[in-house]
């Protein structure tokens, strides 16, 4: 609207520097017995001067509009996105840590694996009573439900992260294509990225926690054999114990 008024203005200008010579001209009169005299070549003049200044003022007017509408795309570009996935993502990042840190019996720590194993799943005793093997293995049996469990518990949060996933994601993509700016559209697709990591974050939670599973399990049959071979050879060493003898039926000697 004011760009309107001030070309209103410019027009007026000029047409008002096209009439002055004639407006004029009764002021500076010459007496009514002289001649006076109409010189085309200074009306041409006048009349390219004031043209030429009009179009200065046009281009005035468009380099106004262009700057105007330079600011207005600069401003677009430079607009922060009004929506933001962050927290729900870092929210869903902490809930399958956790589930990972509550690992029962061995947890995911290299220092306790290695005291686990060199106690429980390494070579057996020689010297261990039966009572102490009988718990051992308790104790591995224990270790690989407890490793099955936390597996399944880690299935369950990712599962459960998916819905929130896809909500999530629904946003994000509305808001990259409905982006007023280069900022914004930005903005938007590091938050997709942010999102991708966060799934690929779980996957990788989802395979340690059964690959620990199935780890545990192995580790159980292996220390099983061992400990099965070191009971037998107990079982057929002469003095353990075991005195062969007759086997006796109920109607024997009847």
């Amino acid at each position: 609207m004011t760009i309107r008024r001030f070309r209103s203005r410019a027009v007026f200008m000029a047409a008002s520097m096209l009439a002055a010579p004639l407006a004029l001209a009764p002021m500076f009169a010459t007496p009514a017995h002289a001649i006076i005299v109409y010189d085309p070549s200074n009306y041409a003049q006048n009349v390219l001067q004031a043209a030429r200044a009009l179009q200065q003022i046009n281009n005035q007017i468009t380099a106004l509009q262009n700057q105007a509408q330079m600011l207005i795309n600069q401003a677009r570009n430079l607009a922060s996105l009004p929506f933001s996935a962050l927290q729900q993502i870092q929210q869903n990042v902490q809930r399958t840590q956790q589930l990972l840190n509550q690992a029962k019996n061995i947890a995911f720590n290299v220092q306790q694996i290695d005291q686990a194993f060199q106690s429980q799943y390494g070579n057996v005793s020689m010297s261990a009573s039966d009572q102490q093997l009988v718990a051992d293995a308790r104790a591995r049996w224990k270790n690989t439900v407890g490793g099955l469990q936390d597996a399944m518990r880690v299935q369950a949060g990712v599962v459960g992260n998916i819905d929130t996933n896809r909500t999530q994601m629904s946003a994000l993509v509305g808001q990259s294509q409905g982006a007023t700016g280069a900022l914004q559209a930005t903005q938007a697709g590091n938050q997709l990225l942010a999102l991708q990591s966060q799934q690929l974050s779980d996957l990788v939670a989802l395979l340690a926690a059964n690959g620990r599973s199935s780890a545990l399990t192995e580790a159980e049959r292996a220390a099983a054999a061992e400990q099965g071979r070191e009971q037998r050879r107990r079982f057929l060493t002469p003095g353990s114990g075991y005195q062969p003898g007759n086997a006796q039926t109920f109607n024997n000697g009847n």
